[in-house]
């Protein structure tokens, strides 16, 4: 066309970006790998209540810092907001604990169903996505809406780590109060787990947990913090990582005691409900916000601190969800 300007790239592409299998999940990438996909249409059978899930995450150097399905625990799935008890209703998957009887599997796995995606963008060095869920019982019942944010941040300032950030708002639509609790609140010791749920790769079984001041075992499981870690070593390379959770200050139960494991498997979870119900009245609204940062290499707790430092300032910064 006679007059027309020629094409000219104005600018160079980011290095963070996104994919998206559109009805499947999305890929955040980095320099053209996935960096963690956020699967949020799973097609789980009901027994290990469906809900989306992250999977694989990856450090930057590319090593995988999660486990999907391990043959254990069939229900755990990478990084994923889990909750044994909702009233009477399961989305964790599998068995529920009854007190007296143990581990029975009930007709009441429930699962987060996938609504609708309202946003997903790339801005600066953050992909950001959100996200609307219905939660259905065994049965059907809608029970819960829930609105979530997920973002992933690759600072700048560093080339040794990333931060995702998880924010969910949930509300009881239910005609019935459904108290949030754990295994510990019907009964079984030091089992306070549910919540944002970490499943590490088995071959950080055995590895190091952390938190302020501690560098252990499974004998922290049940204290309380304001964020916990865990470093690891990879099969194959031998190379090493470390995950930090750091809880948000204004959530519930803050600081949290924690569901921490590294003797049987790596695990991970900041457990809100660890020992005490938090009510979930009928028509309640319940808010938690964590940031998750992942870092190539291995850290001490003082590692872990700086770390957890860089999840705590995503934090400060992520948005207020309406």
């Amino acid at each position: 066309m006679s007059g027309a300007a020629p094409f000219r790239r104005t600018g160079t592409r980011p290095s963070i970006g996104a994919m998206h299998d559109v009805g499947r999940s999305i890929d955040v990438t980095w320099r053209g790998e996935t960096l963690v996909r956020y699967v949020y249409v799973p097609d789980d059978v009901q027994l290990e209540s469906p809900r989306p899930y992250l999977h694989p995450l990856r450090t930057r150097a590319g090593d995988v810092v999660t486990e999907y399905r391990p043959h254990d625990h069939v229900w755990h799935k990478g990084i994923a907001w889990s909750l044994p008890c909702v009233g009477p209703h399961n989305f964790w998957g599998g068995p529920t604990y009854v007190q007296g009887e143990g581990y029975v599997q009930l007709d009441n796995d429930g699962s987060m169903d996938h609504e609708e995606l309202t946003r997903l963008d790339v801005v600066g060095d953050t992909v950001t996505l959100e996200h609307t869920l219905a939660w259905h019982s065994q049965a059907g019942a809608h029970v819960v809406s829930e609105k979530r944010e997920i973002a992933v941040t690759v600072p700048a300032d560093r080339d040794d780590a990333w931060v995702l950030t998880f924010d969910t708002t949930m509300t009881n639509v239910s005609d019935e109060d459904l108290p949030i609790g754990s295994p510990t609140t019907r009964g079984r010791e030091n089992a306070g787990y549910g919540g944002l749920f970490w499943r590490g790769p088995r071959s950080f079984t055995g590895g190091t947990l952390l938190a302020p001041d501690f560098a252990g075992g499974e004998e922290i499981r049940g204290e309380r913090a304001e964020w916990m870690g865990f470093t690891g070593a990879h099969d194959g390379s031998g190379s090493r990582s470390s995950i930090v959770i750091v809880d948000g200050s204004d959530n519930p139960s803050h600081p949290p005691q924690w569901f921490a494991r590294n003797e049987w498997f790596a695990g991970l979870n900041p457990a809100p409900f660890f020992s005490t119900e938090v009510a979930f009245d009928a028509g309640a609204t319940l808010r938690f916000r964590y940031a998750v940062v992942v870092a190539d290499g291995g850290v001490d707790a003082a590692g872990a601190a700086e770390l957890a430092a860089l999840g705590c300032g995503r934090l400060v910064r992520a948005p207020t969800a309406e």
